[in-house]
């Protein structure tokens, strides 16, 4: 994809791109979550009720910590789905970024918390949004990391098929260039295809969908990309 690039850039960004989305996102540490007081205590512990209380009292539901995590990013990475709530009818912000630019709905879609999800996107979060360092979206790292119900239900929402992130891959791209030819994967791939994503968008380097699964050797995808018209 980067045959443009020297070979040291080169392996610096592909290293990046494999290393992914799970970590690029920075869970608060067992140290900070001990820190915690307020929001950000009652999120981390999953508190609904305290939560109530502090947001009756006048607390800022998007205030943040060092890393700027809202007391939902707490929440949402600690998956305590009744301080999600209580934060949601309490006003927090369903789409505000972390330092990192993940939103909620991208920290539960790469924990593969399929229950945290389902609760963020009942409540009005997004699944449009632009996140991450890589211009992504909750698609393509569900897609990147083979996380089938994921990104069903982000199809569901209306999350973007084709977006193309600062990498030049698509969702569909990403669930075979970065993904291990396996079950899971596959199931991506034709969740994708049936929703009606592009089987001839192309990599940066022009490759399609049909011939980087065939670089691979991932027959299954080759089939369903085929049996899909690609070319």
């Amino acid at each position: 994809m980067y045959w443009f690039l020297p070979m040291r850039t080169f392996a610096f960004v592909l290293a990046a791109a494999l290393a992914g989305p799970a970590a690029a996102q920075t869970a608060p540490s067992p140290a900070e979550a001990a820190r915690y007081t307020g929001l950000h205590a009652a999120a981390a512990q999953g508190d609904a009720a305290r939560i109530a209380q502090l947001l009756a009292g006048g607390a800022n539901p998007n205030s943040r910590d060092g890393h700027g995590r809202t007391p939902l990013h707490v929440a949402t990475f600690a998956k305590r789905r009744e301080a999600i709530r209580a934060l949601a009818q309490g006003g927090a912000d369903l789409g505000a970024l972390e330092n990192d630019r993940y939103d909620a709905v991208t920290i539960a879609a790469v924990a593969d918390d399929e229950a945290t999800l389902a609760l963020l996107l009942q409540l009005g979060a997004s699944a449009k949004l632009i996140t991450s360092r890589y211009d992504g979206t909750a698609l393509i790292a569900a897609a990147h990391l083979g996380h089938d119900g994921v990104v069903r239900q982000l199809i569901q929402a209306g999350a973007p098929l084709d977006h193309v992130n600062n990498l030049h891959w698509t969702a569909l791209i990403e669930s075979i260039v970065l993904g291990n030819g396996g079950p899971r994967h596959v199931a991506t791939l034709q969740a994708l295809v049936q929703a009606g994503a592009s089987t001839q968008l192309a990599d940066r380097a022009g490759r399609t969908p049909l011939q980087l699964a065939r670089d691979r050797g991932y027959e299954p995808m080759v089939q369903i990309l085929i049996n899909a018209g690609a070319r």
